[in-house]
């Protein structure tokens, strides 16, 4: 997906987030993340929004730069979604910043991970108002190459296993599919090969992308062969803040 695209899927599920954690209320515990409730949830985006639009605007600092108040967070929460989309909106082509994943230029890597970060926490925001979002499929399966290229494809992580598995994600309304193939000493990810499947996760690319984010998709994810293989995937297979 091109930046202007990413930058509209940004701009849509920033608002969602926020309407959604008014609705369930900023004491309500958020099921896909035990450790937070939603005032918790929108004080951890609004700081990466933060921290995302200064590095994009030349800056320099970190997330915990930028601490949520305590009251009115759900207006600051808007207010730092909307900072970051000007940003973007505002940054030149040929923009030159750090990054931490391969992507086509420094811009559509911000506006890519923003995105996609905003995106799997707006789908926590909807799991505290007892509710499950349906992304865009190509969003979605942008989502997934993110994942898996990007974050998956990384030297270190936790998802390593010994006896080592290969797990197959196959979306049903795309014509790619990826092989991941787990090992004692880490991964190796794969796109439309690799080898023979232990496990297959097929289904709508919304819905893998959930599933694949630990969070509850949709719609049916089906499951073929070792389930160990996705087991292994929810007890490991996390992105945290660092």
């Amino acid at each position: 997906m091109d930046v202007a695209a990413l930058t509209e899927q940004l701009t849509e599920h920033g608002t969602r987030l926020a309407d959604a954690a008014e609705r369930a209320g900023l004491d309500t515990p958020v099921p896909s993340c035990p450790e937070w409730d939603v005032r918790a949830l929108l004080a951890h985006v609004g700081m990466v929004h933060r921290w995302a639009a200064t590095t994009v605007r030349g800056g320099r600092g970190t997330a915990d730069d930028y601490p949520a108040p305590e009251t009115g967070v759900v207006e600051w929460f808007r207010d730092g979604h909307d900072a970051l989309v000007a940003a973007l909106r505002g940054a030149p082509g040929d923009l030159a910043a750090w990054t931490f994943l391969p992507a086509a230029s420094p811009l559509t890597f911000w506006a890519r991970r923003q995105a996609h970060e905003t995106a799997i926490h707006r789908a926590d925001a909807e799991a505290a108002a007892s509710a499950v979002p349906v992304f865009d499929p190509g969003f979605a399966l942008d989502g997934l190459g993110e994942l898996l290229e990007g974050f998956h494809s990384r030297r270190g992580g936790h998802l390593k296993a010994d006896p080592g598995f290969v797990l197959h994600v196959v979306p049903a309304d795309a014509a790619v599919t990826w092989s991941v193939q787990v090992r004692p000493d880490g991964r190796t990810v794969t796109r439309d090969g690799g080898p023979p499947a232990d496990c297959t996760l097929s289904g709508a690319a919304t819905d893998l992308y959930l599933q694949l984010w630990n969070r509850t998709p949709a719609g049916p994810v089906t499951v073929t062969g070792d389930e160990r293989a996705l087991t292994t995937w929810r007890e490991l297979a996390r992105i945290t803040w660092s």
